[in-house]
């Protein structure tokens, strides 16, 4: 348990028996009444973002949520083989754990995980990433008046709007976050 006066921002809460992540917190006095603490909470398996009040001293539960690094094996059916890096220990997790960074991993990458009681509860990959482009259309010379893109297919799958000039084979860095086209690499 931790009081409401001691949050901060990143701390995993317990909260309606969903774990909800700290994004942003303040501490309100008004004229009257008691103080509280309005905190933006993020659930970690949704995403969603909600706003929550608590009152001031108030008691909340913290959960704990253990970070590794791991690697990315392979792929077997619908799960992903991972490797702890520090203990060499493999594990499979299921495809709605890894959620939408699956988009971006290759056999090989390192990513930062979140465990809690034993399972896989959010997956952290870096800012960008360098992605090789397997298929797209040859690019029309001439129509560059305005910013056009066209559809290319990435190495994992995952399909992004890149500028025309870029061709097939090329290698691009992809913002991970928005699944945004950023620059050739």
């Amino acid at each position: 348990m931790v009081s409401t006066n001691n949050l901060k921002n990143g701390m995993t809460l317990l909260i309606d028996g969903k774990l909800q992540q700290i994004v942003d917190w303040n501490h309100h006095k008004p004229g009257k009444g008691g103080a509280v603490v309005r905190t933006k909470l993020k659930e970690v398996e949704t995403g969603k973002v909600v706003e929550k009040t608590f009152r001031a001293g108030e008691d909340v539960e913290q959960a704990i949520v253990e970070r590794s690094t791991v690697q990315f094996l392979y792929r077997d059916g619908d799960d992903y083989v991972l490797m702890n890096n520090d203990t060499y220990e493999q594990q499979n997790a299921p495809a709605p754990a890894i959620g939408e960074a699956a988009d971006y991993l290759v056999e090989g990458d390192e990513l930062q995980i979140q465990m809690y009681a034993g399972r896989i509860v959010g997956v952290e990959l870096p800012a960008s990433k360098v992605l090789e482009i397997t298929y797209t259309e040859p690019g029309v010379a001439g129509n560059t008046a305005t910013s056009a893109t066209k559809p290319a297919t990435l190495e994992t799958g995952k399909e992004v709007q890149v500028p025309l000039f870029i061709e097939q084979g090329e290698k691009i860095k992809v913002d991970t976050r928005t699944g945004a086209y950023i620059s050739r690499a």
